[in-house]
């Protein structure tokens, strides 16, 4: 893997964005106003909020009905059960608990607190939070389809958000939805500077793209959910998703 300069790039002064916005056309013209060429060998990270918020998948916790379970595990959690309602609605398994805390494994097979569950920056006023979209890996399909609708040309997409990880404090950027590029890379057989054949190397590149632009996405008030990422090398890719980053069960020593 040979690479050059590395250009993380977020497109200015993008717009909110309301449930059912067209949100591959205001990145194309977000990067016309900045003079952005889409290219094939650049990437697009595009946050996952701005996609739960085009895709209507804000809540009312207000609207919630509480379950029994919910209700149940709230207690020990002492967590408002409407949001662990919604917590258990969108994942397949709680992983583990203390108070104030819920780490599950969200119906797509990622591990997070709260199933990606937030209430910041859902741009409206009282109790709402904002779920994940229903299928991150289809959302970046047609998040990319619909550019090369407008451009002619197919792009990478990355949809990312902001987790945190075991052994590690802080949170970083990860890959919970791709397309159009091999989210890890089997370098297996290769040889390093010493000759010596790699026996056991695979970068998560989708990952890397993903922590990368969230340095200037922000976390708070930067409004700069978008990036585009030029100068990484890529593998192209039809058919892989995200769920490559996943490690299956068998191979999860920690559960």
């Amino acid at each position: 893997m040979s690479s050059g300069p590395l250009q993380v790039t977020p497109l200015q002064d993008f717009p909110l964005i309301s449930a059912g916005d067209d949100l591959a056309e205001m990145i194309v013209d977000a990067m016309r106003r900045q003079d952005l060429a889409p290219e094939a060998s650049g990437v697009l990270v595009v946050a996952q909020k701005i996609v739960s918020k085009s895709e209507g998948r804000l809540v009312n916790l207000a609207e919630v009905l509480v379950t029994e379970e919910a209700a149940a595990l709230a207690g020990e959690t002492h967590k408002d059960p409407r949001l662990v309602t919604l917590i258990l609605q969108e994942s397949r398994a709680v992983i583990r608990i203390r108070p104030g805390l819920i780490i599950a494994e969200h119906r797509t097979g990622h591990i997070l607190a709260n199933a990606g569950i937030d209430a910041s920056n859902v741009g409206v006023s009282g109790e709402y939070v904002l779920l994940w979209p229903e299928d991150p890996d289809g959302s970046a399909r047609q998040l990319s389809a619909r550019i090369a609708d407008l451009t002619g040309i197919s792009i990478p997409i990355v949809i990312n958000d902001s987790l945190g990880r075991p052994w590690r404090m802080g949170t970083v950027g990860f890959a919970i939805g791709a397309c159009g590029l091999e989210p890890v890379w089997d370098q297996v057989g290769e040889r390093d500077l010493d000759g010596r054949k790699m026996q056991v190397t695979a970068p998560a590149m989708a990952d890397a793209l993903a922590a990368a632009a969230s340095l200037v996405q922000g976390e708070t008030n930067q409004g700069q959910p978008v990036v585009w990422v030029t100068g990484c090398p890529l593998r192209a890719s039809e058919t892989a998703t995200s769920r490559a980053l996943l490690r299956t069960r068998g191979e999860d020593l920690f559960r």
